[in-house]
């Protein structure tokens, strides 16, 4: 079985935080029914994390989360940013300084001398302006920080989106009613219960403060090496002759660090050098060929590996991202920083379902008609196939020549998107034919139409070049739709689509035995269906 990457550790280690924060004030916020029912769930929750499971899920959670936030802050190079990842790396740094104090009050406290850490106890130990402050502030850091992190994992999803609202009100809701349920219990204990008097003895409260500041001190500590560190280290390596390596670009010589990624290098030079997704080895925009002494070469890692089988790359070509050389080596960046996408949402990878829909004999019918009539026919055409997408929840973005891209699954899961581009083909096939009956009467020829259909990720971007731009999709699923739109003259069926489309709109038993065909472009067969009328296939099928 194979280790688990640094974004997978970072992102269960953050989840597991994240559940136990909430938890916490699910727990507070039961105190606005009543003090019983707070202390009643905190007891049911103390025992899970203070068992021994617990113990090493949630520390073990914190130590990881801890550990690669210091190791993201040394390897940044540089300290800019965008403005909401600054502030969820300033939560997440101030976090421990605000939970030393809680870690000390409770857990060590119990395991240390046996000090309960009921509400009875707890809640009048900490009402007063700057213990109550303090409380709310480390609630508010530790549940911003969290709801943060979630954001920028699962922007990109499409329920995420349609969900934001509602979990942004959730999100505001659960802070809120957790501060009026430990105001709720103040009350409550003040009115009708004593305080407990199980404060710990002067002996022991120094103690506890004394463990406060040394748990602050050690995470001052090490954050300053974390900043500090790598950046004196550079500037001792920077001095002359010390540790510094050459790329010869064509046309100019940098020097550098030896631990600089090319990616690095380039931009810290002013070099504009492609990359489109942020230097995460998630595209293979900055690749660049490189020659050198085989030593001066790490090898790929995992990420960078998988992305340069994925392209066929040769062996002298690598990632700018991903590459830090040892010694001097030739570099030539093989994508021009021009052809760079202006991409949407931080250039967002999507899983969709794409539509080609493809009008025939279109050379024939422009050779006899008038250019006037022509452009009449494609305005009718696009309207009827723009409409019909439309209604069925899809967006028609490309209109080109007398073809039509469309796109399903901006705003639903993947599974729905295919079900309706199953609706929108059924009722393009029926729009379709109805025209047709009057088409042949005032054209003379028939209308003869085809469909592919093909699921899954893609990159969602503005394309173009200055002014003239268009929103579109880019990947391999686009260019196979266009693909199976093609071969539906092969199998003379109005309709292809890929099995992945027909099992994800779960109409497989409806279409029989699939065909594997070799389709242009693709290294392996693709399992496809083919309908020859999809009104009439599917008559009977309900709308999404």
């Amino acid at each position: 079985m194979s280790m688990p990457s640094l974004r997978k550790l970072r992102w269960g280690s953050g989840l597991v935080l994240w559940v136990y924060v909430a938890l916490h004030l699910i727990n507070h916020g039961l105190g606005l029914v009543s003090l019983h029912a707070a202390e009643t769930m905190r007891m049911g929750v103390q025992s899970l994390w203070r068992s021994v499971p617990g113990t090493v899920l949630l520390y073990g959670a914190f130590a990881t989360h801890g550990a690669m936030a210091l190791m993201a802050v040394w390897q940044r190079r540089s300290l800019r940013m965008p403005a909401m990842e600054a502030i969820r790396l300033v939560l997440g740094l101030c976090l421990p300084l605000l939970l030393a104090a809680h870690f000390s009050a409770t857990r060590w406290a119990y395991a240390s001398w046996a000090i309960a850490n009921s509400y009875e106890r707890l809640i009048p130990a900490i009402w007063n302006p700057a213990s109550i402050s303090l409380q709310l502030l480390l609630l508010t850091t530790a549940w911003a920080h969290g709801c943060l992190g979630l954001h920028f994992a699962l922007r990109a999803r499409s329920a995420w989106q349609r969900c934001q609202p509602v979990l942004l009100s959730l999100a505001v809701l659960l802070p809120t009613l957790a501060a009026l349920g430990v105001l709720a219990m103040a009350r409550e204990i003040a009115v009708g219960i004593p305080a407990v008097a199980q404060e710990p003895p002067l002996q022991v409260s120094q103690d506890l403060q004394g463990m406060t500041a040394d748990l602050r001190l050690g995470w001052l500590l090490l954050l300053a090496a974390a900043l500090a560190g790598p950046r004196l280290w550079r500037w001792l390596r920077q001095r002359p002759g010390t540790g510094m390596i050459q790329l010869h670009y064509p046309g100019r010589t940098l020097q550098v660090p030896r631990g600089f990624s090319v990616l690095e290098a380039s931009r810290s030079h002013g070099l504009e050098h492609l990359s489109l997704c942020g230097g995460r080895a998630r595209c293979s925009t900055c690749r660049v060929r490189v020659r050198g002494a085989s030593a001066h070469f790490p090898p790929p890692g995992r990420d960078e590996r998988k992305t340069l089988e994925r392209v066929h790359a040769p062996a002298d070509v690598r990632l700018a991202c991903q590459l830090r050389p040892l010694g001097d080596i030739e570099v030539t960046p093989l994508f021009h920083p021009q052809a760079e996408t202006r991409v949407t949402s931080g250039g967002e990878e999507r899983a969709v379902v794409i539509l080609f829909v493809d009008l025939r004999q279109w050379s024939g019918l422009s050779e006899r008609q008038w250019p006037v009539d022509l452009s009449w026919v494609l305005d009718r055409y696009f309207e009827l196939i723009g409409s019909a997408v439309q209604e069925c929840g899809g967006v028609a973005n490309q209109f080109i020549g007398d073809s039509v891209m469309a796109i399903f699954g901006l705003k639903t899961d993947l599974p729905s998107a295919a079900r309706q581009a199953i609706q929108a083909c059924m009722l393009i096939d029926q729009r379709m034919q109805a025209w047709g009956q009057s088409f042949h009467t005032e054209f003379g020829q028939t209308l003869e139409y085809g469909m592919g259909l093909h699921a899954g990720s893609v990159a969602l971007g503005r394309v173009g070049f200055e002014n003239t731009t268009s929103f579109t999709a880019v990947g391999e699923v686009v260019n196979t739709a266009s693909r199976l739109q093609e071969y539906s003259k092969v199998a003379q069926a109005r309709l292809v689509l890929s099995a992945d489309v027909a099992r994800l709109a779960q109409v497989q038993g409806s279409l029989g035995k699939a065909q594997q065909v070799q389709v242009r472009g693709r290294s392996a067969p693709l399992e496809i269906f083919h309908v020859v009328r999809p009104a009439q296939h599917w008559a009977t099928l309900k709308t999404a």
